[in-house]
């Protein structure tokens, strides 16, 4: 009778421990409330905001930093964060901003202009440095950023600038960070961020995971949950399989394979129009594709379309443009170079390239513009120009390293893809900028000074016809010139468990948890 006692004891501690401990992703935390698991492809490159230029950075950076102004939900429509209203000079080359008062930083130092000029000053002439991609993207017509009172700061600007209010609501470059955490790291936050966000960073154990918790003094509306862990789970049919079994919440990178089988287990799926565009790069600094013909002779090699349908199967359309269809400035009228092998060989043949011999680098892991991973792309291309005698060599890397080596331009091909940062025509058209080949940004070391001209005109136009009409002139330019294959646009898409409310993709393909609840 004891051990029967006994053994109905041992069972009844079992499954409350199941219970407690069980379905990971539906536990609550030692702070008190729930905690969200959300799969992802791989670790952030890190988690300050001038350091890096990355969508997994990125995805994390939103939820522990805030910027002077922030996107409304689900639009690119700016309105106030940290700053509470502005006002723009007549030549509109001066931006004031009256800044939150009462705000924490989540060190407890306060927020207020000193932080601001610390946070942009450090990525301004002299202080910027060769590791902040997104510093001249994001401030490159600032010249100054100055205290006016501790409140309130003034942005000063060589020349009218349209896209600056969306700039300062992106998530790179433009959140602000804590001074004094930063100089307690030497200037760098990319392993110990601090912000004013509505979720604090507790630890990162790489290649595992992230784990924020709840900001209890945060300025707003208090999050629901009490901890959200980013996973790093580099499989989507993997994520897909954690999902469905309840060991996760949600996860990005959803594979067109895997939609029904999540479906049929009552899963949600999270789709929108993708603000992206999947692109392969040719390497324009050095031979053989400083030449523009032999781009072209490649480019009549590849079948586009036939490669979207099968990849993605009607999760991606079809790209002629690095702008998607719904984007001011996009060119409907825009005809990429049409699949045509035969012409594809003739012009290689005239080129004295029959035999042609390339590398092309590739990332491992799937990505929101590329849901079936780099590799997988690259060898379906290179089945492509194989049919045309050319012979390429795919090496692929985990995304981290991956990031590296583009910028360093190895490869004579490469795959990538770019994710609108602020709905502005400007911010992936000046991905084709030759100022940009120092910040790594552009991908394919292209230069062309007509191009870079029409590109600071843009700048400066007001929103309206004139200012797409050069965005288009751009597209007809840099499409002629071959710098780019663009491939697809892919959907937003996320999966997510039936108890999950209010979860989102915005359109820069972040996610915000701070609503989230389960």
């Amino acid at each position: 009778m004891k051990r029967r006692i006994l053994a109905l004891v041992l069972i009844s501690v079992l499954l409350f421990t199941v219970i407690l401990t069980g379905c990971g992703s539906s536990g609550s935390s030692s702070t008190g409330g729930q905690t969200f698991v959300f799969a992802q492809g791989s670790d952030p490159r890190g988690l300050d905001p001038a350091y890096v230029d990355d969508g997994e950075s990125s995805k994390v950076i939103v939820n522990v930093y805030e910027g002077l102004l922030q996107y409304k939900s689900g639009s690119t429509e700016v309105e106030p964060c940290l700053a509470t209203s502005w006002t723009v000079s007549p030549d509109g080359k001066e931006y004031t901003f009256k800044l939150r008062q009462g705000v924490k930083f989540q060190d407890g130092t306060p927020f207020n202009a000193d932080a601001v000029v610390y946070s942009v000053g450090r990525q301004l002439p002299p202080n910027r440095t060769d590791d902040m991609p997104y510093a001249s993207f994001t401030f490159g017509p600032v010249t100054k950023v100055e205290k006016i009172d501790d409140y309130t700061v003034k942005f000063t600007l060589n020349a009218p600038y349209t896209p600056f209010l969306a700039n300062l609501a992106m998530s790179l470059a433009a959140p602000i960070v804590s001074p004094t955490a930063a100089k307690a790291h030497n200037g760098n936050l990319n392993e110990n961020p601090v912000g004013t966000g509505p979720f604090k960073f507790v630890k990162w154990d790489k290649g595992q995971s992230i784990t924020l918790e709840r900001n209890d003094n945060y300025w707003g509306a208090k999050p629901k949950l009490a901890k959200v862990v980013f996973q790093f789970i580099k499989e989507n049919s993997v994520r897909a399989s954690q999902l469905a079994t309840g060991a996760i919440d949600a996860m990005d990178g959803l594979d067109p394979n895997d939609v029904k089988m999540l479906q049929d287990k009552n899963m949600q799926i999270f789709k929108d129009n993708g603000m992206n565009i999947n692109y392969m790069a040719f390497n324009c600094s050095r031979p053989p594709f400083n030449d523009p013909k032999l781009r072209e002779a490649v480019s009549h090699a590849i079948n586009t379309d036939e490669l979207v349908k099968y990849l993605y199967q009607g999760y991606s359309e079809l790209a002629n443009s690095p702008l998607p269809s719904f984007m001011p400035g996009y060119d409907k009228d825009l005809k990429p170079y049409a699949y045509d092998p035969e012409k594809s060989k003739q012009m290689l043949k005239d080129l004295g390239k029959e035999n042609l011999n390339i590398k092309i680098i590739t990332y491992s892991n799937p990505r929101p513009y590329n849901s079936v991973n780099g590799q997988k792309l690259a060898e379906a291309v290179q089945g492509y120009l194989a049919k045309v005698g050319i012979t390429a060599t795919i090496v692929p890397y985990e995304w981290a390293e991956y990031k590296t080596k583009a910028g360093q331009g190895e490869g004579d091909i490469m795959f990538y893809g770019w994710i609108g940062d602020n709905g502005d025509p400007d911010n992936f058209l000046s991905l084709l900028e030759s100022k940009e080949i120092q910040t790594t940004l552009n991908t394919a070391k292209y230069a062309n000074p007509v191009v870079d001209q029409l590109l600071e005109k843009a700048r400066t136009l007001p929103n309206g016809d004139e200012r797409n009409k050069t965005y288009q002139q751009i597209q007809q330019i840099t499409g002629q010139d071959a710098a780019w294959l663009p491939i697809s646009h892919a959907l937003n898409m996320a999966a997510y468990a039936p108890n999950v409310k209010e979860f989102a993709v915005h359109p820069t393909g972040n996610i915000f948890f701070k609503n989230v609840t389960k």
